[in-house]
């Protein structure tokens, strides 16, 4: 199959949508807006053998360990970006500084979520806009689903594959 622009997959079709915590437990999926770095890393684990019979070694995947490096520009007045601010500049630990995401292929509407936690790294690094940057590492294991949407993309609601 040819590579065409109806078979590529467009960067800003693939959303991320962050869990803000509400007053009373409740969380709301909003769209991660203002990042100019999402960047998923899969850290895989290998497990190597050479076996003495054989001249080659052996290699398997035993396990992930996503990390996600983002960047940001700092805007006022947005949950996500205040959320993750707040857990930079209280020194938020544990349960406190750990949040779950919806990564969405917008136009499949399939989703897989997951429970971060919040590894912030710099801010402020640009002369002309406050930023921010880190990484979200892996906190549990991938959820296979769908998302919905009835806004427009900024925030979703999220249904487990059976």
């Amino acid at each position: 199959m040819p590579v065409t622009v109806e078979t590529i997959v467009p960067r800003h079709k693939m959303l991320g949508f962050y869990g803000v915590p509400i007053e009373g437990g409740t969380v709301v999926y909003r769209r991660m807006q203002y990042f100019t770095e999402l960047t998923k890393n899969k850290n895989p684990e290998e497990n190597e053998r050479k076996y003495v019979d054989e001249k080659f070694k052996r290699s398997d995947i035993v396990g992930y360990f996503e990390s996600v490096s983002y960047a940001f520009d700092r805007y006022r007045d947005n949950a996500v970006l205040d959320d993750i601010a707040k857990i930079s500049n209280k020194e938020l630990i544990g349960n406190d500084a750990k949040r779950s995401m919806i990564w969405v292929d917008v136009d499949t509407s399939e989703a897989v979520k997951r429970d971060y936690a919040i590894i912030p790294e710099s801010e402020g690094g640009d002369a002309n806009t406050y930023t921010h940057s880190g990484n979200f590492k892996a906190s549990g294991e991938p959820v296979f689903g769908t998302a919905a949407s009835s806004d427009d993309w900024m925030t979703v609601t999220f249904t487990e594959d059976t």
